[in-house]
């Protein structure tokens, strides 16, 4: 193994943790890498030249257990099932990474394959009924357990129905209605084209089977919340007339299509389930996250904890604010809040504990942060694409303007950090190598990284971006500490073994990073079922209507309804899912009030991914109490705690549409002057610390009543984009910081207590 750059006083845990834990995060619904592992490091977990007591290595190993435990939901395949299973991601990995770097395949091929592909690895990989509850528990107790052992004719028998290592009859049928529905859609693509709208009998029923299947695959990875939710939009796109009828529904109520025309609309037409969903999945989406499978078998991401720790390790609080700033860095090309928990917080959250963190808070720092990765550029979350697709606004233009409210973010949770840590007397951690030391030995690390601003800058798109970062993940492959040692010492030998390694690293990510697309792949059908139910009826524009009518044309009140509905929203579907069902019928609303397009879009993006962190399901908070060993409730209200300038951004969005530079006219970077996007910049960067230190009640001390609410006063006045405003919140908090200063050592003096 090789070693790490820093060496602790309180040694951590591997300096591979978050590298080999990334892969292992199979509990989680966002994060499904359920592939064996083989590069697990097998020796004695050292940080530096230190090693790890006996208690921290069973601790890592609890860590480890963990996240590389079975998920219950799926299939653990036989040989040759698996083996289909590799040869069609390597087959749907590498197709979409070549027409990246080349010309993209015609519109059928480019959605088709990736559906197509999709649909039958779920199929295989999720069972029907899971044996870990419900029917499928039954069936296993009753039947299937007898099957396992069972032998002679028997062995038919449990290949037909048994599917405990294999697909059941059951999944053949769906599979091949699968085959037939999307291939279908494949060979008879310019057909359907010249007879939109005017489908015959044969595209109705491959429309039925392919909605069947849409939503059976949803019902396997998603469970019945999205699956009910996209069946209640298909029957309110065929029975809408009887809304007439009945009082308040009477608003959403619409003429109803009758379930050929349905069906086809949903299925085959451009807001269907071939519709904007699938487009930038397969434009954007599976590409970068392709790049994180790279990236992690690459060895790069080990860069994006060292640093961190060798920038903050020594400070106040000091691993709690390594986890914030790698999460930032990690998170900025995860795009997923729950991947970069579990891999960063591998490590983070024992090193915080082990500096004197209570569990539920360690676990709710490092989920809080890495949600911030959904706003950091230059990946951020896939929600990012969808958006750049409804606005027409260039991804290059949408990442310019994410940057300050990104900054905005972390520098919130850091600052709470800080002031948790000085509550409870956490100092940092020894680092034996500083900041430039790292960076002068693994520069090379940030490559992959700099490939996509550099190229992105220069116009290029994101895929075409993604697929040479790609490349330069595999150049960075061969720097592997095995890989090196053989080059420098073998000569062409250990060209040749090097290489091998690294084909096998290649075929690990292209299976890897394929696995990881399932979820999101998903909801396809059922957002497309959603989409076009809400484009096909035009109840969008009815329920801005009833948006802005219930607010009684109050712009705040808006945004609190906008925010209300995304987190309940979010508690049944993914945050992507979120984003897309609420954009699509609340952006009308705001945009109406006098929000720009592009700042309406940000407040329900940001707003999409309070479910993370917010009870009752705040999943990403749930998978940090896991690695902590905490109550899940109590951290998940932690977690909240500390992410609450999530509510706070949208607000600012709405009021200070400069922070995103948008000018007067609505338009970015259009009739904008300097001083009012200084203005915008230096009053949310005062009114952020503001409003982090009255959050967590502490400035120097503890915060009484009084100074509490004088504090929070000061803090809406530094939100104000005003110089006057500005400087008299800060004359507040320079005077309660004078105070309080003042308070502690008369009361040291006194021999009374410092806290208040």
């Amino acid at each position: 193994m090789q070693e790490g750059p820093h060496r602790s006083k309180k040694p951590t845990g591997t300096p591979d943790d978050a590298h080999t834990l990334a892969h292992s995060a199979k509990e989680f619904p966002e994060v499904q890498h359920n592939i064996p592992l083989d590069d697990a490091p097998q020796e004695t977990p050292i940080i530096g030249d230190v090693d790890l007591t006996a208690e921290q290595i069973e601790e890592d190993a609890q860590i480890r257990a963990l996240a590389e435990r079975e998920d219950p939901n799926k299939r653990h395949l036989n040989r040759f099932w698996n083996g289909i299973v590799v040869l069609l991601a390597v087959f749907m990995s590498g197709f979409y990474i070549y027409t990246a770097g080349t010309l993209p395949a015609p519109v059928q091929y480019q959605r088709g394959i990736y559906v197509g592909i999709t649909f039958i690895l779920i199929l295989l990989l999720y069972p029907a009924f899971p044996r870990s509850r419900g029917v499928g528990k039954r069936w296993h107790e009753q039947i299937g357990s007898r099957l396992e052992n069972a032998t002679g004719s028997g062995r038919v028998l449990r290949f037909l129905v048994g599917g405990f290592d294999g697909p059941t009859i059951f999944d053949y049928i769906i599979i091949l209605l699968a085959i037939l529905t999307v291939g279908y859609y494949v060979t008879q693509f310019r057909s359907l084209q010249f007879r939109g709208g005017a489908y015959n009998q044969t595209d109705f029923m491959i429309g039925i089977l392919g909605i069947i299947v849409a939503l059976e695959i949803s019902r396997r990875v998603l469970g019945w919340s999205m699956t009910l939710i996209g069946a209640g939009f298909l029957l309110y796109l065929r029975y809408g007339d009887v809304l007439y009828d009945i009082p308040v529904l009477e608003a959403f109520a619409h003429r109803g299509r009758g379930w050929d025309r349905a069906i086809t609309t949903l299925f085959f037409d451009q807001e269907g389930v071939f519709g904007v969903m699938a487009n930038v999945l397969v434009t954007y989406v599976i590409l970068f996250i392709f790049f994180g499978a790279f990236l992690r078998k690459s060895g790069a991401s080990r860069f994006f904890i060292d640093l961190p720790l060798a920038l903050a390790g020594r400070s106040t609080g000091g691993p709690a604010k390594v986890a914030v700033l790698s999460s930032a860095l990690f998170g900025s090309i995860s795009g997923s809040a729950i991947a970069n928990t579990v891999s960063t917080g591998a490590f983070t959250i024992p090193l915080m504990k082990r500096a004197g963190f209570r569990p539920h808070v360690a676990g709710a720092i490092e989920p809080s942060a890495s949600i911030g990765g959904m706003f950091m550029p230059p990946i951020m979350g896939a929600g990012v694409f969808l958006m750049s697709e409804l606005t027409s606004i260039p991804y290059a233009t949408i990442i310019l303007i994410s940057i300050f409210p990104a900054v905005l973010y972390f520098t919130s949770v850091l600052t709470m950090v800080h002031f948790e840590a000085k509550k409870q007397n956490i100092h940092g951690v020894e680092t034996e190598f500083t900041a430039l030391d790292i960076i002068k030995r693994d520069w090379y690390m940030s490559i992959p990284l700099l490939v996509i601003i550099v190229l992105m800058i220069f116009g290029f798109s994101p895929g075409f971006a993604a697929f040479w970062a790609i490349l330069s993940c595999i150049g960075l492959m061969y720097t592997q500490p095995e890989n090196a040692e053989d080059l420098r010492q073998n000569g062409m030998s250990g060209v040749i073994s090097s290489t091998k390694r690294v084909l096998l690293d290649v075929y690990a990510a292209m299976v890897e990073g394929v696995r990881d697309t399932l979820v999101i792949g998903a909801t396809v059908g059922v957002i497309g079922i959603i989409v076009g139910t809400i484009y096909s009826t035009g109840v969008g524009l009815r329920f801005s209507d009833i948006i802005v009518s219930l607010s009684n044309g109050n712009l705040i009140l808006v945004i609190l309804l906008i925010g209300l509905a995304s987190l309940v929203l979010g508690m049944g579907v993914p945050v992507t899912a979120s984003y897309l069902i609420v954009a699509v019928l609340a952006v009308p609303a705001l945009t109406d009030l006098g929000v720009a397009l592009i700042a309406a879009h940000m407040i329900v993006y940001w707003f999409s991914q309070d479910s993370n962190i917010t009870p009752p399901v705040c999943v990403a908070a749930y998978a940090g109490a896991a690695i902590a060993g905490a109550d899940p409730w109590k951290t998940g209200w932690t977690a909240f705690k500390f992410a609450k300038l999530l509510y706070v951004v949208p607000i600012l969005f709405a009021y200070s549409p400069a922070v995103l530079l948008v000018g007067e006219s609505g338009q970015i970077l259009t009739d904008l002057s300097i001083i009012e996007v200084v203005m915008a910049y230096v009053s949310a960067f005062l009114g952020t610390v503001a409003f982090s230190t009255v959050t967590m009640g502490y400035l120097v001390r503890k915060t009484n009543w009084w100074e509490w609410s004088i504090a929070a006063i000061g803090t809406a006045l530094c939100f104000f984009p005003d110089p006057l405003t500005d400087l008299v919140g800060v004359v507040i908090f320079g005077a309660i910081w004078v105070w309080q200063s003042y308070d502690v050592r008369r009361r040291a003096r006194m021999g009374a207590p410092a806290q208040a």
